[in-house]
């Protein structure tokens, strides 16, 4: 659901796994109730999914649509709903949006083809994006900015001045993982397009992004530390340095051990781990090719969890 007025895509969203079970097919119960968990909450607008913390580059377009229909049913009355679009093809992620937009979502984020990292121009930039809003018209659009390490994958000033020119275009997840490259986004964006929400959601650097100024984050941190996250956007806003920065250090052991923490690319494998430490899951599967997380990693996780006040809980803690 989308509200009025001009800061209608402002706040926080959670960027949700997908439960599995043991034989990696979805769990479309404990969907419902991690869903519940993190976006139904004060100061949460609405829930990103089908992101790649919901490992939406293993999920068929079945499954995709589907886990829109149960996000819908489950809080799309009174939150946004942003469904992630992640195809190779632009036909096929054409089709990826209207599958979400009849399913019931509110708006999709676009994620860039993979290939894209081996090079792309802004001309391939455009006819992807555009490809979607032809299939979608009048849909409102998120821009993913990916981080550094993506290498070619992230907008160059030039590619994201040519998409602000896209109407549908109504908020960025700005990802880039380094808040200098933050800032000039931020200021370029709100030189041409003010209306569009540029939300910092580098889950290790929230605070420092926030005080340059922020219109929210779609982070998967918030799937385990919701309130958390939606009170230190608060606290910057209302100018309380104090609390901001002792919200953040309650928030950045287990950001750093989620993301930060080697070998890359861990971060799903690591959030299904907490969550399910923490009960609000039943089962920490991923879907192959990813491993799951065991040993040294495991107990790492335990250690940050404690350190951020997120006692680990039940017979998994003795492991």
């Amino acid at each position: 659901m989308i509200p009025q007025g001009p800061d209608r895509f402002h706040g926080i969203y959670p960027s949700t796994v997908l439960p599995m079970r043991a034989d990696f097919s979805p769990d479309w119960t404990a969907y419902a109730r991690h869903t519940v968990h993190c976006a139904l909450r004060d100061g949460v607008a609405g829930v990103l999914m089908n992101g790649h913390a919901g490992e939406n580059f293993v999920l068929s377009r079945a499954e995709k649509r589907r886990a829109v229909e149960v996000t819908v049913a489950t809080v799309g009355a009174t939150r946004i709903v942003v469904a992630g679009v992640n195809a190779e093809s632009s036909l096929e992620a054409a089709e990826e949006a209207r599958d979400a937009r009849d399913a019931g979502a509110d708006a999709v984020m676009v994620f860039l083809p993979n290939a894209f990292a081996l090079a792309h121009t802004t001309e391939m930039a455009l006819l992807h994006h555009r490809a979607i809003t032809r299939a979608v018209p009048g849909m409102p659009i998120f821009l993913f900015q990916a981080h550094h390490a993506a290498g070619r994958m992230g907008f160059t000033p030039e590619t994201l001045d040519a998409l602000l020119d896209i109407p549908e275009v109504v908020g960025i997840k700005e990802g880039s993982w380094e808040v200098d490259r933050y800032d000039a986004l931020r200021r370029q964006v709100k030189a041409k397009r003010p209306d569009v929400a540029v939300c910092a959601s580098g889950d290790e650097h929230l605070l420092a992004c926030m005080v340059h100024g922020s219109d929210g984050s779609l982070v998967s941190l918030a799937d385990l530390m919701p309130d958390e996250i939606s009170a230190l956007d608060a606290a910057v806003r209302a100018g309380d340095l104090p609390r901001a920065r002792a919200l953040h250090d309650r928030l950045e052991p287990l950001a750093e051990a989620i993301y930060g923490a080697p070998p890359a690319g861990r971060a799903t494998a690591r959030l299904k781990f907490c969550l399910a430490e923490m009960g609000v899951i039943p089962d920490p599967a991923v879907r192959p090719p990813q491993p799951p997380v065991t040993g040294p990693e495991a107990a790492m996780l335990r250690a940050a969890m404690r350190e951020s006040g997120l006692a680990p809980q039940g017979p998994r803690d003795a492991a």
